[in-house]
């Protein structure tokens, strides 16, 4: 049997956190950052506080935790946790969820499984995000592995053979649990669809169908909710910006801005709901579908049903359907005033996007389709 090396991408383990921490104790931006989150009065509390962990667990129970928790209720109404009995806890699984904000999706996850008395989850990271070392640092010791987005192309097959080796490896041999998103990035419309190339990738980590390798891997779709984004302008302000030039692309400022808006920005209520597994539906598929990529894209649809399905669909979504859609459809469901409300915090975010010439017009639709798509797809899942 081969022996295949991960250290590349995947999570520190315990005997390497004493060396991570230190760093990470000595990195400025780390530190003042830590001291903001937990109110800490002085940077060697702090830095005691860092080195006092010598297990992931406990890292990530007493003081992650601690962290999320606090995020948790300064900017949301609350972070529910439904369909948990659809889990055998016993067993590792790997979620397949929409992806709303880049910090917080697995966060809130894994903060949610451990008041369910569950162990949290590896979370896969894109190497984008990456932007100093010392993010890396925190992310691997915090249970996350790295997907290599940016190989040339002849180390492409490689990179996704050795993350797929490693999924099946941390599901099979591990018994660990795995968030990762459907999408490489954020669907910034809200217009949630898995890839395929990821399912594609999946497989190459098993040596049997393609039904065969995909239940090996327990897929649970994941479905997060949240009532507010607090990105949604900076999501809108990014397709004009690629409207008007279609080359353009974020820079790393960009993305943590994104990160610390996203991480402090109100999100209102906060619902995760988690779909029994698929594998049953799988061999069904295989039955049905003989072509590979035909194969493919009926898993993708199928865990977009299982996604779509199970939105919580919030007033302000049925505002936006019935707006961007110039209908009442919804009209029953919510209030004059409520209604008012919305268009007023439209407007507001709208104003926080700071390029020199706002389409208006494209900037509210953009804005409507993030928060209509969602009750959008749920509707058509319904009737699929």
């Amino acid at each position: 049997m081969t022996v295949v090396n991960f250290d590349s991408i995947r999570c520190y383990n315990a005997e390497e956190m004493p060396v991570v921490l230190e760093r990470l104790s000595n990195e400025p931006q780390f530190m003042n950052l830590f001291k903001i989150f937990l109110s800490q009065s002085s940077t060697g509390e702090l830095k005691k506080l860092l080195l006092s962990y010598d297990n992931v667990h406990d890292f990530q129970k007493f003081l992650v935790n601690r962290f999320v928790k606090m995020v948790e209720k300064n900017t949301t109404e609350g972070v529910e946790l439904t369909g948990i009995e659809n889990v055998n806890k016993n067993r590792a699984v790997l979620y397949i969820s929409n992806h709303r904000d880049i910090v917080l999706d697995a966060a809130f996850l894994c903060s949610q499984l451990v008041d369910n008395g569950m162990d949290t989850v590896e979370i896969a990271i894109g190497d984008n995000l990456l932007i100093y070392p010392w993010i890396e640092d925190f992310v691997r010791v915090n249970k996350s592995f790295i997907v290599r987005r940016s190989p040339g192309a002849k180390q492409m097959l490689e990179t996704l053979q050795l993350l797929s080796a490693y999924i099946t490896h941390t599901i099979r041999d591990k018994n660990q649990s795995i968030w990762i998103a459907q999408r490489e990035g954020r669907a910034k419309d809200a217009d949630d669809r898995t890839q395929e190339s990821l399912l594609k990738m999946f497989n190459m980590g098993g040596s049997g169908s393609v039904a065969e390798n995909l239940a090996a891997l327990h897929i649970c779709p994941l479905t997060i909710s949240y009532e507010y984004d607090p990105c949604d302008y900076l999501k809108a302000k990014e397709f004009q910006q690629k409207r008007d030039d279609p080359k353009y692309l974020k820079s790393p400022e960009d993305d943590l801005f994104n990160m610390k808006t996203g991480l402090m920005g109100y999100k209102g209520r906060v619902v995760y709901t988690i779909s029994p597994e698929i594998s049953p539906e799988l061999f069904d598929l295989q039955e049905n579908y003989s072509g590979r990529n035909e194969l493919f894209k009926a898993v993708a649809q199928l865990i977009d049903r299982k996604i779509h399905s199970n939105y919580t669909i919030y007033k302000v979504n049925m505002i936006a359907y019935d707006m961007l859609h110039a209908t009442e459809k919804f009209r029953q469901s919510y209030s004059s005033q409520e209604k008012t409300d919305f268009e007023k915090y439209m407007d507001k975010q709208i104003d926080k996007i700071d390029l020199e010439e706002k389409d208006m017009d494209f900037l509210k639709t953009k804005l409507l389709e993030m928060y209509a798509n969602p009750l959008k797809n749920k509707i058509n899942a319904d009737v699929s």
